[in-house]
């Protein structure tokens, strides 16, 4: 059996905070317990909120952390030529068009929703002649277009997810106006060619992996296996951000060493009785996606401070 091939794929836009770390552990836990090896990817695609010193933080974290990984890939901001080959091959199999639709449009109450508020894009420029594009007078942005198909992901920790991708978002943007490639599509082209296996996130991007599928169908890529964890939440109920700096490693290195760090989140997730001090090297040992709890986990580090 092949080794499996994992990744951690921040945005270095500011310090991990816990729910960042905790992605991470358990993406480095089930590669590492089954002799694989663990990819680092900075995505920097957004250039105005990311920079090389964050990315620098980031990797030293993880050294911190004891999450060492075996490659680091070249950062998205600098794959725009890899990325344009790709565009292309979607262009010459006839499934990209322009978009010209606005913001206000696609969020306007007339626009068809689903009963979470999100927008499905119902087609409006996937059929415009010549001169109507041209009476716009602007910049497109680009979507693909999507079949009339449910994609099924097989989560190791969600479990069997569906979706149809022209009911549950419509045709999706892969490049935008001003001509950055956008998540989608990069993330998908990243993983493909470093031969990632198994995708290890956030509960938060588990409708996008049927997104990737079907991008990876297209581009000739292997369907990896995914692993959407639950989300770590503030004792209060929120979700913790970058934002509201909501228990980053800068605060938790001034006050716990990484393996109590390690042991609390372990505990945490199902994977430890007690919150005892622990090695990631030492968790790998024991690690076993079926101890991963599935619902959002509300964590109260106080105590531990």
């Amino acid at each position: 059996m092949t080794a499996p091939v994992g990744r951690f794929a921040p945005t270095p836009s500011g310090r991990m905070h816990l729910g960042n770390v905790f992605a991470a552990l358990l993406g480095w836990l089930s590669v590492k317990s089954r002799g694989g090896s663990f990819v680092l990817r900075m995505e920097d695609l957004d250039t105005q909120r990311t920079s090389d010193e964050f990315a620098e933080i980031l990797r030293q974290d993880l050294r911190w952390l004891g999450l060492t990984w075996d490659l680091e890939t070249e950062a998205q901001s600098k794959r725009s030529a890899v990325y344009d080959r790709y565009f292309e091959m979607l262009e010459s199999q006839g499934l990209l068009y322009p978009c010209y639709c606005t913001r206000s449009q696609l969020h306007s109450v007339n626009a068809p929703h689903l009963s979470d508020g999100t927008y499905v894009y119902p087609g409006t420029c996937r059929n415009l002649s010549e001169q109507e594009k041209a009476a716009f007078g602007r910049v497109p942005a680009w979507r693909v277009k999507v079949p009339d198909k449910i994609w099924t992901v097989e989560d190791f920790v969600q479990g069997t997810y569906r979706e149809n991708l022209a009911t549950h978002c419509g045709d999706f943007v892969v490049r935008r106006a001003d001509g950055v490639y956008v998540y989608q599509l990069a993330v998908t082209v990243d993983d493909g060619e470093a031969g990632v296996t198994e995708v290890v996130r956030g509960m938060d991007l588990l409708s996008s992996a049927p997104r990737q599928m079907y991008l990876q169908s297209l581009l000739g890529f292997e369907h990896p296996q995914y692993a959407h964890v639950p989300m770590l939440m503030a004792p209060d109920g929120r979700r913790l951000s970058k934002r509201d700096k909501d228990m980053d490693l800068g605060f938790l290195q001034q006050h716990l060493k990484p393996e109590q760090l390690v042991g609390i989140l372990g505990h945490a997730c199902g994977l430890l009785p007690k919150p005892v001090a622990i090695s990631p090297q030492e968790l790998a040992l024991s690690f076993s996606w079926e101890k991963v709890r599935k619902e959002d986990i509300y964590l109260d580090i106080s105590p531990f401070l």
